[in-house]
């Protein structure tokens, strides 16, 4: 795809060329609708990746918050395609043994597995408040953020950076400045979800939303520039959503805060 259509959305080449090799890997979408997997954790052996919730007033100087942040090799992962590409190729449920056929995937297969949660992701209807949207390209994606914050709006994307590899993907860190309060009316959130290709979930919520970058420091020395947000309200979610049990909280009851794992992508509109 050509870069010159999107030097107006002030995305530097860097960015642009991870974009292009950003895994879809098999990481969990970060909202209220990923308990699919997670809800059937067993026993109480929670997986070590729910570690990414924290209370709002968790976010102060010198608070210590165990957090799964997990670095993959970008290069060895499935890279976005072009908007020609993805739309040559079919994107339904339907459509999944033509499409298991297409890939060289058995039925029985993982991979075959994740697809199909996928699929079924992206067709599930958001809930009160929330438009979604799983984007196949990068340029869908930009669409998606456009028709949020307005077509004439410039974009600025934020992610999870780590300043050193880490030893450890769960680890004790500690907040080591005070959060930065990232000043914006809406957000688009873009998670990866499990796809032969690169694809991401992406969504904004009409309620209220507060975007944070956060200095973090590991107990074993690593460094972390990291995305959050805290959903202010929580009361449409799933009451068995696997934030409070994380947090022990009560459902629907306070502010849920996360990081977001390296792999995804924050949206937020340029001043104007």
């Amino acid at each position: 795809m050509g870069s010159s259509g999107f030097v107006s959305w002030c995305i530097s080449i860097s960015l642009l060329l991870a974009l292009m090799s950003a895994q879809a890997g098999y990481a969990r979408k970060i909202t209220h609708r990923q308990d699919m997997e997670e809800s059937s954790m067993a026993g109480h052996n929670m997986d070590p990746s729910v570690n990414i919730y924290f209370k709002i007033n968790d976010l102060k100087i010198g608070k210590t918050i165990p957090v799964y942040l997990h670095s993959k090799n970008l290069s060895a992962s499935p890279h976005l395609l072009s908007r020609e590409e993805a739309k040559s190729i079919p994107f339904s449920s339907k459509k999944l043994p033509q499409l298991l056929d297409f890939f060289s995937f058995s039925k029985d297969s993982t991979q075959a597995k994740a697809m199909e949660y996928t699929l079924k992701q992206c067709e599930l209807e958001p809930i009160k408040g929330e438009t979604g949207f799983c984007a196949t390209s990068l340029e869908s994606m930009l669409d998606f953020a456009r028709s949020v914050f307005g077509l004439d709006s410039g974009l600025k994307v934020l992610t999870t950076t780590f300043l050193k590899k880490p030893s450890v993907f769960l680890q004790n860190y500690t907040v080591l400045n005070m959060p930065k309060q990232i000043s914006a009316s809406r957000m688009v959130a873009c998670h990866t979800l499990p796809y032969p290709y690169a694809v991401f979930y992406c969504h904004s919520q009409k309620s209220e939303n507060r975007l944070f970058q956060v200095s973090l420091g590991g107990e074993n020395g690593d460094r972390v520039e990291a995305s959050a947000v805290c959903h202010m309200d929580t009361s449409q979610w799933d009451i068995d959503h696997v934030s409070f049990r994380v947090l022990k909280i009560k459902p629907r009851s306070s502010p849920v805060c996360h990081f977001f794992p390296p792999d995804n992508l924050v949206w937020v509109p340029l001043p104007a």
